[in-house]
């Protein structure tokens, strides 16, 4: 959010989705509460150091660091919100003076303040604890409006894929090296980032469809969704079928990384220095409508999620929840979260921004990445992203495809060499050392075994390669 963003909200006053804090030296002890109120209803914007009448009056320098320090304790603490839901504060100077503006999306849970149920009006946050009617409809609107919500109570932790857990503690600490998820256990890290809950109406406790998407086993996924994939697809010069295609089924966070390689593979990158920073504007264009595939679709529904690249566009289409119809305009639209607790793990590992910046993100890279262009976004029951590409598509098709056939060589090569060094280096090892996902290196090797360069001899398991 920029400062002119940040001054208007501000001059605008409290309302719905907007409380100030004066918080000069310290965290005001009602802090949490409005945090709890904020995820319950719809979201909102927290500012520290501006007081009720929205005048500006600035966090102590001194104080700053143990204020931001106390924030992020507590809002990992279950003892003070629970479930824990991990925020993140941003550091603003406004008229020479330090603000905090701390974004809440809203839950697809419902939490608790110090043991007490907070909801949020045009008036502020209200103590709805005793109310049972109140909170038994705010249990039900998050379970129906949320599938990501669904509780399996029979799956266990030995249903997850325990490499996950270390890539997403590799990356929140990239973000974050004191991220409290680091320091966590595997189960603990579920719960912490709200992918374990209760069922309200079976009574059951378990983990969530969401924890099943991001950290589940193949096996797993596809014993709770069948019909769970996504597909990319690059379509160029055999416009009836397709030249190139990647058929995905398997967990988010693997999907993002697989699609983010297809686009690599088939789109020319653009390099744009952002002040001293070389930055990629081709990854920085598809990164938001990769999240977007991923994140804020539908799951329960069949559709198969598509990302297409074409002579001329390339588009994604998912089935969607839509809260309105049409081409979305940046400028004045009200972005709705429609997989909170995937979308903040996201966020957390540094592959998404806060909601709704995805959609300005997209219209500014993809005027850098192709000149006069704008992308489309068109929500209704299948939700639609496409960004225009220049005729260079088509010209690099040939060049992509000598790319891929010379950059597969270099893998078999790599491949050959290393398990000479080592005839029982698995699987996860030689993708970890050539570069290439375990996919592709399962590829390669049937490629091998095809050639009759390489075989096995023995079990999957318990056996060695052997170089032919």
């Amino acid at each position: 959010m920029n400062i002119n963003q940040i001054q208007n909200i501000i001059t605008k006053g409290e309302g719905i989705n907007t409380e100030f804090k004066t918080a000069k030296n310290k965290l005001n002890k009602d802090v949490f509460e409005s945090i709890c109120a904020f995820l319950n209803r719809s979201g909102g914007y927290l500012f520290l150091g501006v007081g009720d009448n929205s005048n500006i009056v600035g966090v102590d320098t001194d104080a700053l660091q143990s204020l931001l320090d106390d924030f992020v304790s507590q809002s990992n603490n279950a003892q003070k919100l629970n479930p824990p839901f991990y925020l993140s504060p941003e550091v603003v100077k406004i008229e020479n003076k330090i603000i905090v503006v701390i974004h809440v999306p809203e839950s697809s849970q419902v939490h608790h303040c110090v043991g007490k149920i907070y909801d949020r009006n045009e008036d502020g946050d209200f103590d709805v604890t005793a109310q049972s009617n109140h909170v038994a409809q705010m249990y039900l609107r998050k379970q129906q409006s949320y599938s990501e919500n669904l509780v399996f109570p029979y799956i266990e932790m030995s249903d997850f894929e325990p490499a996950l857990f270390t890539r997403v503690r590799a990356l929140v600490k990239n973000q974050r090296p004191n991220h409290p998820w680091v320091e966590l256990s595997d189960n603990d890290l579920l719960k912490s980032a709200g992918l374990y809950k209760k069922d309200m109406q079976t009574n059951y406790y378990g983990y969530t469809l969401a924890a099943v998407l991001l950290f589940g086993t193949d096996e797993l996924i596809q014993n709770v969704l069948p019909h769970h994939k996504t597909d990319a697809i690059f379509r160029v010069e055999n416009i009836d079928r397709y030249d190139d295609r990647d058929d995905i089924r398997t967990n988010l966070i693997d999907s993002y990384e697989r699609l983010m390689a297809f686009i690599a593979k088939h789109l020319p990158d653009k390099f744009y220095l952002d002040g001293e920073q070389r930055i990629s504007i081709r990854d920085h264009l598809f990164r938001e409508m990769i999240g977007n595939l991923l994140i804020h679709r539908e799951f329960t529904n069949a559709f198969p999620a598509k990302l297409i690249i074409e002579k001329n566009r390339a588009y994604s289409e998912n089935w969607n929840k839509p809260h309105a119809n049409g081409k979305i305009d940046p400028n004045n639209f009200s972005p709705f979260p429609k997989n909170p607790m995937i979308a903040k793990l996201f966020k957390e590992i540094g592959w998404v921004e806060e909601l709704g910046s995805g959609v300005r993100n997209t219209f500014k890279f993809c005027e850098l990445y192709n000149k006069n262009t704008t992308p489309e976004f068109i929500e209704g029951d299948t939700f639609k992203a496409i960004i225009p590409l220049e005729s260079s598509v088509e010209s690099s098709v040939e060049s992509s495809v000598e790319s891929s056939v010379e950059s597969s060589e270099k893998s078999s090569e790599k491949i050959i060499k290393l398990i000479s060094k080592n005839k029982f280096i698995t699987i996860p090892e030689l993708s970890k050392l050539v570069g290439i996902s375990t996919r592709a290196i399962e590829k390669q090797l049937a490629k091998l075994k095809k050639e009759e360069k390489l075989t096995r001899v023995g079990s999957t398991k318990a056996g060695h390669w052997k170089i032919l």
